[in-house]
């Protein structure tokens, strides 16, 4: 496996500090609000980037941290005059269940940051220990990036750009913004009943801080591998660096992994123009989570994605052609045992494999599935493939399924069919193959009255739900 790493801009093969075992870390949500569609273009391509890692037969240990305080969701429970907890609670809620409604597998460990404050104060204590931090008249505490050789390295800073003793407390902020951040941000009457006592006084840690320690925490002082989307690239994750490299001397990550931004209909998502869309607005429409993965997932994590509704129309007709070969494999191989695999699907299995290993390129990989639908749909009109072939076939599809996570996803297929349902199917399969069309006809309207609708095509029997 070869990825592109964003700290040496180039592609790296991936090696383990572990033998076969991935150690990953994704940026997760801040809990203010739901997540919307840009959010889930970045955890859909890590949820890729883990699938294949499991593919190509690795261990993952994955964490996702809960940013659950931080400038945005302090003032969302001032404004609504509750705990931080109470109301960062829904959101979190609605985060796990978008992320099943996208089929994206589950991390092992997802760290709330106000669970981790002790972790984050040792950090602080080991900053100050080394010479990098120091307390402001405020009550604060700030990171000195020029007393940290080799700051900015992952955005490839213009270190004469940084201006030593300017101070950035907010948690987020513009690239132009060089200079030192608060790890620790003093209480003030706008934090309400949001603090931490310290040996600095009250306050709560700054935003970088939180992953840091809690990437440490779970993954140890070094790791194989973090991502996220690139707008965290700076100053997020260039200050991840500092504060964890700071404290250990070691380096904190391998290989860096980013993925570019979604744009809606050409254009940067914003609530002014009106394609602002969370998971919840487009599932209202009429869209299934099926075909929103498709869409996000559909493009290069690297380039920009523009997310369109006709993308989605296009991501539902790609995905009947898909359906209507898989069910029409499934007919044919019944519950016969999988035999040798033909030629063709041999080559399109490898031509998946060498796409989706070189820097999860996923448009190849799409490439290499419907060369299979084209190549089985082919087979099947010319009566080529026997039960056995099929069955090894469907195989293929399904460790295809492994990294694409939609061929199975949310559908009754002939995989899943009531052995009455593949019974009478397959009954209907012979009655056919020995011109018994009355016998035939009499099965596809007992298969309709059960929910059931068989269609004819040169493949062979075609099976859905009506």
């Amino acid at each position: 496996m070869h990825f592109y790493n964003s700290m040496t801009r180039s592609k790296e093969s991936l090696v383990p500090i572990e033998a076969g075992h991935v150690k990953l870390y994704t940026c997760g949500p801040t809990v203010y609000n739901f997540a919307h569609i840009g959010n889930f273009r970045a955890y859909t391509f890590e949820d890729v980037l883990r699938r294949t890692l499991l593919y190509n037969g690795c261990r993952v240990t994955q964490v996702m941290n809960l940013t659950d305080v931080d400038d945005k969701t302090i003032r969302g429970a001032t404004a609504a005059g509750v705990p931080l907890k109470t109301f960062t609670a829904p959101y979190v809620q609605a985060f796990f269940a978008d992320l099943k409604t996208l089929n994206i597998q589950p991390a092992e460990v997802y760290p709330a940051a106000t669970d981790h404050v002790p972790e984050m104060l040792a950090l602080v204590e080991k900053l100050f220990a080394r010479g990098l931090a120091y307390k402001s008249d405020d009550g604060s505490v700030y990171f000195s990036v020029a007393k940290l050789p080799g700051y900015g390295k992952l955005s490839h800073l213009d270190r004469d750009q940084l201006r030593a003793g300017t101070r950035v407390a907010q948690d987020e902020y513009e690239k132009e913004s060089y200079g030192d951040f608060a790890v620790w941000k003093s209480w003030d009457a706008h934090d309400g009943d949001v603090f931490w006592d310290s040996p600095w006084g009250r306050g709560r840690p700054g935003w970088h801080l939180e992953c840091s320690a809690m990437a440490m925490k779970y993954l140890g002082e070094t790791f194989d591998l973090h991502t996220g989307g690139i707008d965290n690239l700076f100053p997020h994750h260039e200050n991840e660096i500092a504060q964890a490299e700071g404290a250990t001397g070691k380096p904190f990550v391998n290989l860096w992994m980013h993925c570019a931004h979604l744009r809606v209909n050409g254009e940067k998502m914003s609530k002014s123009l009106g394609n602002f869309f969370t998971l919840r607005d487009l599932l209202g429409t009429g869209w299934s989570g099926r075909e929103i993965r498709y869409v996000l997932i559909n493009g290069h994590y690297r380039q920009p994605l523009n997310f369109t509704f006709d993308a989605l129309d296009a991501a539902r007709s790609s995905l009947a052609r898909i359906d209507e070969c898989v069910d029409a494999l499934t007919v044919l191989a019944g519950q016969t045992a999988s035999g040798a695999l033909p030629a063709w699907a041999v080559l399109g299995r490898q031509a998946f494999e060498a796409a989706i290993n070189d820097d999860l390129n996923v448009p190849e990989a799409f490439a290499a599935l419907f060369a299979l639908v084209r190549e089985s749909n082919s087979a099947m009109h010319q009566s080529a493939l026997t039960p056995e072939h099929a069955a090894a076939v469907l195989a293929v599809f399904d460790a295809l399924d492994g990294v694409f996570g939609l061929i199975r996803f949310g559908r009754a297929l002939g995989a899943g069919m009531p052995p009455e349902i593949e019974a009478l199917v397959q009954a209907r399969a012979a009655a056919r193959a020995n011109k018994d069309f009355a016998g035939s006809d009499r099965l596809r309207d007992e298969l309709a009255a059960k929910g059931w609708e068989v269609r004819d095509s040169k493949e062979g029997q075609k099976v859905k739900r009506l």
